[in-house]
């Protein structure tokens, strides 16, 4: 009998430990909606539609890259469902694409959603549903606000930071200018009008002589770009989207209006904007840039530019390797897969927005040297540093040193 008792004793303490490891592998792993041992479904809506279908593109460059990492076996073990939608860059649209995305997906989060309007119109929606808004594709500071929006994070330079430093930049090489502002009208537009004034300080009264906003339904801004010449302005403030950019430029040409010409971040593309406005119309346009330039053959030997050439050509080939928007989507996407590691098994909503808050001196590969990825949880701002950039033959080069911004929420 003590034998089959002993017997029993070790099936007991067998039974115990597997229960133990069994509990103890269970509680390792832990998902919310969208998360499985298999799978993790991502959402994400794009302008594949409407005036600013030239950042349809970025999507199209994730899909692309999270196919890769797919085939390469995903992310700790479990593959990227991405699911991505159009809104046409209407807010109404975004409304119905995210709910959809949340109550009928079941997405575990929204990634790089694009343009400040439409994230606008979802973010006290996935706020209030405490779904990650991650990493969102537009640079309005209002996405660096820890406390009021836990849920929402933004991933480029924020608005105001670029245009404060073209302001700096002016008001030490160029204090007398007459600056005509031509900017988008909305949220978009009016955040980097204050970068610009906040920038100017006290001077912007008299150095800015007009303030001219745009619609997006406008088939044109000919007529706009006609007026701000006609005021005598010998600097030339380009807040616009693609399309109106590249008309920006060719319009400046046509009528011969040439002055000092700063064309913001989210337009600097060379592939959607520049080439087809035409390279000798834009020569000496300055911008700000955080990212490698594909045409400047400075790159033409880094390995993370070649890694995205190689990837280019492999997943994604019929794309325009010299448009800026693949570039932004290639590193934002390398930044989701990051923050995805970091979760490990614990693939909760809340834990996928504590572990982006806490990127330390990440870098994807196409980020300019010297820029790094810091967030924490009192700072919802990825990228906060820029590098001047002026237009030469057919690129960007690059000058000046890299410089912080500090734009709070």
């Amino acid at each position: 009998m003590p034998a089959v008792t002993g017997k029993f004793a070790a099936a007991s303490i067998a039974l115990a430990v597997f229960a133990a490891s069994t509990s103890a592998a269970l509680a390792q792993k832990k998902y919310d909606t969208g998360a499985t041992d298999t799978e993790i479904k991502v959402g994400n809506i794009m302008p594949y539609s409407g005036p600013a279908s030239a950042y349809g593109v970025i999507g199209r460059t994730e899909a692309a890259y999270f196919k890769k990492i797919n085939e390469e076996g995903g992310v700790n073990g479990r593959k990227i469902n991405f699911i991505s939608y159009d809104d046409g860059y209407s807010p109404p649209k975004t409304v119905e694409q995210a709910r959809k995305l949340v109550e009928s997906d079941e997405v575990l989060l929204i990634f790089n959603s694009l343009g400040t309007p439409p994230n606008s119109a979802i973010h006290k929606y996935m706020n209030s549903k405490k779904v990650p808004q991650l990493f969102v594709a537009t640079g309005a500071t209002k996405w660096n606000d820890p406390k009021n929006f836990p849920w929402t994070m933004g991933w480029q330079p924020n608005y105001q930071s670029e245009t404060q430093i073209y302001a700096k930049w002016l008001l030490k090489n160029k204090p007398d200018a007459k600056i005509a502002v031509l900017y988008q009208n909305d949220d978009y537009g009016k955040d980097y009008l204050k970068g610009l004034k906040d920038g100017l300080g006290a001077k912007a009264a008299s150095m800015i002589v007009i303030e001219e906003s745009y619609e997006t339904s406008e088939p044109t801004i000919d007529n706009h770009i006609v007026k701000l010449k006609s005021t005598g302005a010998d600097v030339f403030m380009n807040i616009t989207t693609p399309k109106f950019a590249a008309q920006a430029i060719k319009k400046n040409a046509e009528i011969g209006w040439k002055p000092l010409h700063f064309l913001n971040n989210v337009s600097a593309s060379v592939g959607s904007v520049i080439r087809p406005a035409g390279f000798e119309n834009a020569q000496d346009i300055i911008s700000a840039d955080y990212l490698k330039d594909v045409a400047d053959p400075e790159w033409a030997n880094d390995p993370g530019m070649k890694g995205f050439l190689e990837f280019m050509a492999k997943y994604f080939p019929e794309g325009d390797k010299l448009a800026h928007e693949s570039i932004v989507g290639y590193g934002v996407a390398q930044t989701l897969v990051q923050v995805l590691k970091q979760c490990g098994d614990d693939l909760t909503r809340e834990n996928v927005m504590k572990q982006a808050a806490n990127l330390k001196d990440f870098r994807t590969e196409v980020l300019l040297p010297g820029i790094q990825i810091n967030t924490s949880p009192t700072d919802f701002a990825p990228i906060s540093q820029l590098r001047l950039e002026r237009f030469k033959g057919e690129k960007w080069d690059l000058f000046g040193d890299v410089i912080s911004a500090d734009v709070g929420g």
